[in-house]
């Protein structure tokens, strides 16, 4: 499911229509985005939550040399989907 396909999903589920779930959606992924920027965790019951955590500095290979490289430390989103949402899949 593509972004578009989302939008005519929601705005069919809710009753909205296209232009305003494709606000509500552009608003809930700028403030995750914001949350998660600014180091908070964004929890949604039943779907799942939204963390920051720091992946530490290692040491890497060149596949084409097999020279040692260094990889810095950064840091990633972490996603763990909530219990409603796991079952779903099943």
């Amino acid at each position: 499911m593509n972004k578009a396909e989302l939008i005519e999903a929601m705005a069919n589920e809710s009753g909205l229509t296209k232009t305003d779930a494709k606000k509500a959606l552009d608003a809930f992924i700028k403030s995750t985005s914001g949350a998660l920027g600014g180091g908070d965790r964004v929890a949604l019951v039943g779907f799942g939550s939204f963390s920051v955590a720091t992946r530490s500095a290692r040491k890497g290979r060149n596949p084409q040399s097999g020279a040692e490289i260094k990889i810095a430390a950064k840091k990633v989103i972490k996603f763990k989907p909530g219990n409603e949402l796991a079952d779903s899949v099943k």
